[in-house]
């Protein structure tokens, strides 16, 4: 596997730093839990249990090993010391400053090894005027802006379905993991890598810009394509009262939609700029949508080149056998669901491993491993 041989030491907690390790992991990456006194990570005993295990905890540490360490005791300060002095990689997602109180910040450890990668995972960075603001991904999106843009039917902001700040978060940092361990290879030093969920939200957003930069004015939200500005891109409701979604915004799509519907007429409008001037082409399509099921939809859609797709709730998409198919979903020897990895090769594939670490498991070994008896 691609990262057979890369030994990483994991303080992180929650989500954007145990998804790092877990993708790492699988492909092949050894990867040590530290996991704090007492109730240990806290996902553990967060959210639905299946067969005695948090079904979060099982799908962010499979295949990873579990040490519990109190680093402001000297003795397990010097054991992490001793971890870290082997390790390729340190990731940690405390607030800017804790590891520098424990003693096992960057500089602390590139003192006794200086071709570790220290990853360093924040709501806001390492320094900056937000630096010391305590978040999560919710207050993360929220500054950032793209909470408001989570508009409603009633044009107020609405909860984000998905932890996007976490994620984005934690790709940016598996891509700068990589690319320094990369030119590690040929300088043989490390580099600390500092990962705000902040910067990485808004780096994702060059589509959606546009206004900003060009009026200095903020966006009215309904009228922007991305957020249901432009007619082929948006939510329509069935007569069943199901949901579909039309995804593609070409001109092409617009006209293998509307020939068929006998409204070749309307093309034109899908052409004009996203907001106001496509209400009636929207208003058609609303119409037009609501006096069919979303069963009858997908029977009429299947001889169409259109960019759509049913609105499914998440248990459907995972009932789907096309997540089986790709790997996206398994299961472990006791029925339950395992999540696969997005990250695909030909060669040397991701393994999963869906063992558990049971907390503190690996302590005494890995103790026993670094101070063998003469």
């Amino acid at each position: 596997m691609k990262l057979e041989g890369v030994k990483v030491l994991d303080l992180s907690l929650f989500l954007p730093g145990p998804m790092l390790t877990l993708m790492m992991a699988d492909h092949g990456a050894e990867v040590i839990k530290v996991e704090p006194m007492g109730e240990g990570e806290p996902t553990r005993h967060v959210g639905y249990r299946k067969n005695g295990e948090s079904v979060w905890f099982r799908n962010t540490h499979r295949g990873k090993t579990s040490i519990q360490l109190n680093l402001k005791e000297a003795a397990d300060h010097a054991v992490f010391m001793r971890l870290a002095a082997e390790a390729d990689v340190v990731v940690e997602a405390f607030r800017p400053g804790v590891v520098k109180r424990l003693g096992v910040d960057y500089d602390a450890v590139r003192a006794v090894n200086p071709g570790v990668v220290y990853c360093s995972v924040s709501a806001f960075g390492q320094d900056g005027p937000y630096r010391d603001r305590p978040a999560h991904d919710l207050a993360v999106q929220a500054l950032a802006g793209v909470v408001s843009l989570n508009e409603g039917q009633d044009g107020l902001p609405a909860m984000p379905a998905m932890p996007v700040a976490d994620a984005l978060g934690s790709l940016t940092a598996l891509s700068g993991v990589l690319m320094a361990l990369l030119r590690k290879r040929e300088t043989g030093v490390g580099d600390y890598l500092d990962v705000a969920m902040f910067d990485s939200v808004l780096a994702w957003t060059p589509n959606v810009t546009g206004r900003l930069f060009t009026t200095a004015e903020a966006h009215v939200v309904k009228d922007e394509r991305s957020w249901g500005g432009n007619a082929m891109y948006g939510l329509y409701r069935t007569a069943d009262d199901r949901w579909l979604a039309l995804g593609g915004a070409e001109v092409k799509f617009a006209k293998a939609l509307l020939t068929p519907l006998g409204r070749e007429d309307l093309v034109a409008l899908a052409e004009l700029p996203p907001g106001s001037g496509q209400e009636p082409l929207r208003a058609f399509l609303r119409e037009a949508f609501a006096v069919r099921t979303l069963a009858d939809w997908e029977a009429w859609f299947a001889d169409k080149d259109v960019c759509w797709a049913p609105v499914r709730t998440l248990k459907d998409a995972f009932d789907d056998p096309a997540l089986a198919a790709r790997g996206m979903l398994n299961r472990d020897a006791d029925g339950n669901e395992v999540v696969g990895t997005p990250i695909r090769f030909r060669e040397e594939p991701a393994v999963i491993d869906p063992t558990l670490p049971v907390l503190d498991a690996d302590g005494a070994a890995i103790r026993a491993r670094l101070n063998p008896q003469r």
